[in-house]
C-alpha cells in the first residue's frame, strides 16, 4: 500500500435549469468528453441544434476540448434539457474563473430563462383556446 496520495483535480458543480428540466454538472479538466446521464453528447443530443446548444458555452470562451463533463439531467423533453445543461455549464465555467462571466452573460447564457408551459383551464380545449361560440 502506497503512502503518495495523488493530488486531487478540483471539480466544479453547478444546476442548470429550463422549464420542468433540471440538470446537475460536473466539470472536471480533461478531454472535452461529455457524459449526459452515462451516454456520449452525440447519442443523447441527437441532433445538431442540440449539440451545438449544448458546447455553446465552451464555445464562447474558445474551451471546447479543455473539459470533462457529467451530467445528470432529469425532466422536460429534449431541448429544455439541451438549454438546462447549456446553463449549468455556463454556471460551473463561472465558477472556474470570474473573468469568464462578462463574456458568458453577454452571449445570454447566465440568464435563467423563466418561460414555463401555461396550464390547461377548466371548460376550454387548451391553455388559451376557447371551445367555439355558437349564438343559436
Amino acid at each position: 500500500m502506497s503512502t503518495l496520495t495523488k493530488k486531487e483535480e478540483p471539480v466544479y458543480v453547478a444546476v442548470g435549469r429550463r422549464k420542468t428540466a433540471s440538470a446537475r454538472v460536473r466539470l472536471t479538466r480533461g478531454t472535452g468528453v461529455i457524459t449526459i446521464n452515462g451516454r456520449e453528447l452525440a447519442d443523447y443530443c441527437y441532433t445538431d441544434e442540440l449539440v451545438g446548444a449544448v458546447k455553446a458555452p465552451f464555445k464562447v470562451l474558445d474551451l471546447e476540448d479543455a473539459f470533462d463533463v457529467t451530467v445528470l439531467v432529469a425532466g422536460g423533453g429534449p431541448n429544455g434539457q439541451a438549454a438546462a445543461i447549456s446553463h449549468g455549464i455556463a454556471r460551473a465555467l463561472q465558477k472556474l474563473d470570474m473573468d469568464n462571466r462578462p463574456a458568458l452573460k453577454k452571449a445570454g447564457l447566465l440568464k435563467r430563462d423563466p418561460r414555463e408551459r401555461e396550464r390547461k383551464k377548466v371548460g376550454q380545449p387548451g391553455a388559451r383556446k376557447r371551445f367555439q361560440f355558437s349564438k343559436r
